[in-house]
């Protein structure tokens, strides 16, 4: 018998969950996930099962506006990142492949460096172009 997985989310070690969150929102066009129904903020739902107060940022999620993508977890660690990731989102653009997308691909990155992203290169090869980052925890990435 064979098992098929039926979705996935990405999950990010994180010193700063909720920062993280707000910055893959921005990137991806995403939302922060809102607490279960019945409960107006996290922090209530934390309270409701018991979690300490110290402990209710140590998670945080976003999610696509109509569910049809995976949803990305930032889980509190201790540790500082320590070495290049293995693993890397490439971010795309909205619209067609055509002259303008650069200029769409450069403003997006602008709005992401300006939100806390490190550029790191821009690649023109004959494969394609794209845009080399940091996220504000050193995570890789790219926009193409």
């Amino acid at each position: 018998m064979v098992l098929v997985a039926l979705g996935f989310q990405v999950t990010f070690d994180a010193l700063d969950p909720g920062r993280q969150a707000g910055f893959w929102a921005l990137a991806l066009g995403y939302e922060l996930e809102p607490p279960p129904p019945g409960f107006t903020t996290w922090e209530e739902f934390g309270e409701r099962i018991g979690m300490p107060p110290e402990r209710w940022g140590d998670l945080a999620a976003v999610v696509a506006p109509d569910r049809d993508r995976p949803r990305l977890l930032f889980q509190r660690v201790p540790e500082d990142k320590a070495a290049k990731n293995r693993v890397h989102l490439d971010v795309h653009v909205d619209g067609p492949r055509d002259e303008g997308r650069w200029e769409r691909v450069t403003a997006h990155v602008r709005l992401l460096v300006e939100a806390g992203a490190t550029l790191v290169a821009e690649r023109h090869e004959n494969i394609g172009d794209w845009v080399v980052l940091l996220d504000p925890e050193g995570n890789e990435f790219c926009v193409q």
